[in-house]
């Protein structure tokens, strides 16, 4: 069985939702992990806080913030189990990110000791 992260974007990190709002999508995300744990397909996963973010980019220049020049910022990860490629992009699929108005879930394929 192979690995994949699904890498949950959003498409204007600067919003601020409210507290309620956070609880919302909280909850419904751990049901959804907790739906994929119960297959035994969650591997773990975390939140990327916006907070103390810093991008180091070519010739060592520092810039604050995870947004940089461009306006999507990536809000999180799991890894999950799976099959193949189209199994992983299944879970994606039932990710409340996808609620936000241009959020997207990037899967990619994890390569383990330089093979995939």
């Amino acid at each position: 069985m192979k690995e994949f992260i699904l890498i949950f974007r959003h498409e204007d990190g600067q919003k601020i939702a409210s507290p309620e709002q956070i609880e919302v999508w909280m909850k419904q995300t751990m049901d959804w992990i907790g739906g994929i744990a119960a297959q035994n397909k969650f591997v773990m996963g975390n939140g990327l806080p916006m907070e103390e973010a810093m991008v180091v980019w070519h010739n060592n220049v520092v810039t604050n913030g995870p947004f940089g020049e461009i306006k999507e910022t990536i809000g999180g990860y799991i890894i999950v189990k799976a099959d193949n490629i189209e199994e992983a992009v299944e879970f994606a699929k039932g990710s409340p990110v996808l609620q936000g108005n241009g959020n997207s879930v990037e899967v990619r394929q994890i390569a383990r000791d330089g093979k995939h």
